[in-house]
Formats: C-alpha cells, sequence, structure tokens
C-alpha cells in the first residue's frame, strides 16, 4: 500500500519561515527560536513545526547513492593553507579529465546533503570536491547546532586561503582539465564569492543566496559568476543593490537570476518548508549548463 500523508501536518506560515531563518543565521538561540514559535504555532505544534522547518539528514540520499557504479567517491585529506583539510570527492567513473567543481557547504557543514548534491554535480560530468571548512576544528560533527556553533570561529581570510589551496590541489590532478569553478549554498554561496574576490585561478562562480562582498573587493573578480537569489529573502536580498551595481561598473561577466516566491534554501529538498522543487531545479539546469560552458 502507499504511504500515508500525516494526517496533521504543521501549517508553515511564512513568519515562522523568516522566524527560523534568524535562528538559523543570526542568533543561534534554540530557546528563544522554540519559544517564539510556540506563540506562532502552539506549544503543543511547536516541535513538528520545527521539525518540517529543519533540513532531515534523513531524506539526504533521496537522489543519489555512494554506491552508484557510475560514480567513483572517496573521503580524502589535501593540503589546505594552515593545515590538512578534509573533503568529499565524486567524479565519474569513466572518462576524463573533467572540470572541477568546489562543492561548499552551507552553515551546516559537510552533511550528507552536501554529498549527495556533490554526487549529483560529478553525475552531470565533472571531478567534485566537497571540502569540510570546518576541518581544523575536527570536522563537522553530526548534531546540526553544534556545527553552527563552530562557524563563529572561523574568519574570512583563514576561508579565502583555505579556497585558494582547494583550487590549485585541483588543479594538479592528472583526473582534472585544469578549470575550476565553485558553487555553494547559503554561507557556501557567500564563501564562493569570496574565493571570486580571492582567486584568479577561479574559472566560474555560483553562489545560491549567498552574501555578496564588500563593492570595493568586486574589480578583483575575474571569474565568470552566476547568482541565484530568493524572491523573499529579503535578509540576503538587502545586499543585491550595491553588489550588482560594483559588478556593472567593474564590467564583471555575471548572470543573476531572481526566482520570485520562493525562500532562502529553495534548493535545499531536505527541507519540506523552504524546499521549492521548480526554483531549484531551473536553478539546477543553469548551473549545469553554466559550468560546461565555462569549464570544459
Amino acid at each position: 500500500m502507499p504511504e500515508q500523508e500525516p494526517k496533521h501536518r504543521p501549517q508553515i506560515t511564512q513568519e515562522m519561515i523568516s522566524l527560523y531563518d534568524d535562528y538559523t543565521h543570526l542568533s543561534l538561540d534554540r530557546r528563544k527560536f522554540m519559544d517564539s514559535l510556540a506563540k506562532l504555532a502552539g506549544s503543543m505544534s511547536a516541535a513538528a513545526t520545527a521539525a518540517a522547518l529543519m533540513a532531515s539528514n534523513a531524506q539526504a540520499q533521496g537522489l543519489t547513492e555512494e554506491a552508484d557504479p557510475r560514480l567513483v567517491v572517496e573521503d580524502v585529506t589535501y593540503p589546505g593553507d594552515g593545515g590538512d583539510m578534509l573533503g568529499y570527492l565524486a567524479r565519474p567513473a569513466e572518462g576524463g579529465p573533467f572540470g572541477a567543481v568546489i562543492m561548499v557547504h552551507e552553515n551546516r557543514g559537510l552533511n550528507p546533503h552536501i554529498k549527495d548534491v556533490a554526487r549529483r554535480m560529478a553525475l552531470e560530468g565533472f571531478l567534485v570536491l566537497a571540502p569540510d571548512y570546518l576541518s581544523d576544528q575536527g570536522g563537522t560533527p553530526a548534531d546540526e547546532d553544534a556545527a553552527r556553533g563552530l562557524f563563529g570561529n572561523l574568519n574570512a581570510a583563514d576561508l579565502a586561503a583555505d579556497g585558494v589551496a582547494t583550487i590549485a590541489w585541483l588543479k594538479s590532478r592528472e583526473d582534472c582539465n585544469g578549470k575550476v569553478g565553485a558553487m555553494g549554498f547559503c554561507w557556501g554561496g557567500g564563501t564562493v564569492n569570496n574565493l571570486a574576490v580571492a582567486s584568479p585561478d577561479l574559472a566560474a562562480g555560483v553562489a545560491y543566496y549567498g552574501g555578496q562582498p564588500p563593492a570595493d573587493q568586486v574589480p578583483a573578480i575575474q571569474a565568470r559568476l552566476m547568482l541565484h537569489y530568493a524572491g523573499l529573502d529579503d535578509r540576503i536580498n538587502a545586499g543585491i543593490p550595491d553588489f550588482q551595481a560594483a559588478l556593472d561598473a567593474a564590467g564583471t561577466d555575471y548572470q543573476l537570476f531572481m526566482y520570485d516566491g520562493v525562500n532562502h534554501a529553495f534548493n535545499n529538498d531536505t527541507s519540506d518548508a523552504r524546499y521549492d522543487a521548480a526554483a531549484a531545479e531551473q536553478a539546477w539546469q543553469r548551473t549545469v549548463e553554466f559550468f560546461r560552458e565555462t569549464l570544459s
């Protein structure tokens, strides 16, 4: 028999989504979040509502499998700027050399969802490395809240230097054709934008709802950019006008897409409340075509 839908699925409002966004990106105060959510959803429904808002690792294996015979996947350790970096590498089992894509995680670290997205991109014909930017803190912990708390210990200069080292490592591999791009989501999207500032060797950058670098740094960008934004993401979108003006003034080669009516993290299919299948598919196809054009 087909699986039955739950009889009482929580009703998620935009106010609840905004509250969750504030919790995961600004306050990191779980007690405050749950207390505020209870006022909106009712104390009996707060836990179920929170579960619908949060990403679920149980859903992260939905599209690909590590045992897919079309892929070779492995955990790797490679030299970063200040020490070894941990990472997850996926590539097609046949062919090569390939254009390389750095897959930058959200502020939950290198988790099963990001590994799944890395495998999806590898199935498109790329050498894909998902670095763990919490490597020098022992790697990404299993607990999502614990992972978020570690990001406050990172600084932009070290992140950029590790990104530059990651590009160099990929370019040195025999299965890489010498062209490296990067894509990232949320925290990872901002990290990709900053890497584009830091490295002239980055051929292409794709930022999903990522924070923008300071306008005076934009002229340093040599990579081609593709920028995906969510129409309801007021927090991130506030930085678009200055960023776009700086990109235009610098003559940067970029494309900017706004997906109306969708939320921050619309690509994350492990979060039922924020995922938008139509926007995610459109952004993915645009990204794959962009990488095929820039990394071939």
